[in-house]
């Protein structure tokens, strides 16, 4: 293990405790960035993770994957450093950068001593505003990027997700393959990357996040200095998605002895009174734990799968109430109707005050414990910036759990919970579907 690696794992067990009310500190720039700030001095590395707001959700449909295939060429060279020189100045300094595109962000994590910060900054800022994108290094993530496309051809469940995305989101950004396709992806030029990282990186979207060996002061000149070098604006964000999902099944034919199948239909948007109560009613339907109805009913009492759950799958322009099986073909049609009957018995009849007590007391017992080491508090606190929520939220959330009653959890079932509006995508050789 490398010295950083060691410090890291050291980080991991003696940095922060494991809580949720951590100290936060809101930092505010000279040059006019805002981040979250949480000192500890304990180790001496920073965790730094920032999000671009925007992501694959710039691209347009004869440009798909092109913010992908940027951020895949962000660490394959930089100023006046080919592919392999970066790696090498990167691993000289022991610091650790990873770069990737999300539907809606462009994601850059950093981690680096205190000792050689300097140096780690000045490279990470050349890797954000002097990407080199050399012929060599963008025909080689390309081919990355387009085995992966070939791959994916050949599973079902990436398909599934690609059908479900089509139906829901139509014409908006959201409904193409955040990688691209085989048809867009050899298409794109260095000029089309450039585009991309223009504008996919850019001051007025950004959201930073930081844990460890750092006081705001510091951290406010380390972001100008990171920073300074990218355009203040960036391309123009997508408007507000349309989910307009009918109840029903899709079927996209596929060889093979399992049925992938994905539900949905819109979902509640994270700042309604009602998501709270939501959320805790989705955890009792179909959460992670083998208690959820789903899993009590599909899988425990049925047979019909390994595992099924629900989720609640939040965009920056939509919202989703989502969930995934896998079933022998044999038995879709069987798991299809049980979901459905959930579906439908969660939003008519709700769910019992002991269901509620002790959904409610996994929840609030189990969040603190993602707060398990620097770089998990950094990446938590940067996603919450980027879905809006104010820097109290960890402290609070707890107790907004706990403040949920069961006239709210079942208020929020019967509009969270829509049967008319439930659409499956089955890829597989389904039998047994039952009649729309």
């Amino acid at each position: 293990m490398n010295r950083f690696l060691a410090l890291v794992a050291a980080a991991t067990i003696w940095s922060l405790p494991v809580q949720a009310e951590i100290p936060i500190t809101e930092v505010k720039s000279p040059g006019g960035i805002t981040a979250w700030l949480v000192e500890s001095h304990d180790i001496p590395f920073v965790a730094l993770e920032l999000r671009f707001r925007g992501g694959g959700s710039l691209d347009t449909p004869e440009k798909a994957g092109a913010v992908n295939l940027m951020a895949g060429l962000l660490e394959e060279g930089a100023g006046d450093l080919d592919a392999r020189g970066f790696a090498e100045a990167r691993d000289a300094l022991a610091a650790d950068f990873r770069f990737s595109a999300g539907t809606d962000a462009v994601a850059v994590s950093a981690r680096f001593l205190t000792e050689s910060r300097a140096d780690a900054v000045t490279l990470l800022r050349s890797a954000l505003t002097e990407p080199r994108f050399d012929a060599d290094a963008v025909e080689r993530v390309r081919g990355q990027v387009l085995s992966s496309l070939r791959s994916a051809e050949k599973d079902p469940g990436t398909l599934a997700s690609r059908a479900f995305d089509a139906l829901a989101f139509g014409a908006h950004p959201y409904a193409l393959p955040l990688d691209g396709t085989l048809e867009t992806v050899p298409a794109l030029t260095r000029d089309d990357i450039a585009a991309a990282h223009r504008g996919a990186l850019a001051r007025d979207r950004v959201h930073v996040a930081a844990v460890g060996d750092i006081g705001p002061e510091e951290l406010g000149r380390l972001l100008d200095d990171l920073l300074s070098g990218l355009p203040e604006t960036g391309a123009p964000l997508p408007g507000p998605a349309t989910v307009d999902l009918t109840r029903g099944i899709t079927v996209q034919e596929f060889l093979g002895p399992q049925s992938v199948i994905i539900f949905g239909h819109e979902g509640i948007p994270r700042h309604d009174p009602d998501f709270i109560p939501a959320y805790v009613a989705n955890e009792i339907l179909g959460g992670g734990r083998f208690s959820a109805r789903l899993m009590r009913e599909v899988r425990d009492r049925r047979g019909l799968t390994y595992g099924v759950g629900s989720y609640l799958y939040t965009l920056a322009s939509a919202d989703l109430a989502m969930g995934q099986l896998s079933t022998a073909n044999a038995t879709a049609g069987a798991a299809i109707e049980v979901v459905r009957a959930e579906w439908d018995r969660i939003a008519e009849e709700g769910v019992t005050a002991e269901e509620l007590e002790a959904t409610k007391t996994y929840l609030t017992g189990s969040y603190p414990l993602r707060f398990d080491g620097n770089a998990p508090i950094a990446r938590i606190l940067v996603g919450l910036q980027l879905l809006g929520y104010p820097i109290d939220y960890p402290a609070a959330r707890n107790a907004m759990v706990e403040a949920v009653t069961l006239e709210d959890v079942n208020r929020a079932a019967r509009r969270l919970f829509r049967p008319d509006n439930l659409r499956f995508v089955v890829v597989g050789a389904p039998e047994g579907l039952p009649q729309d």
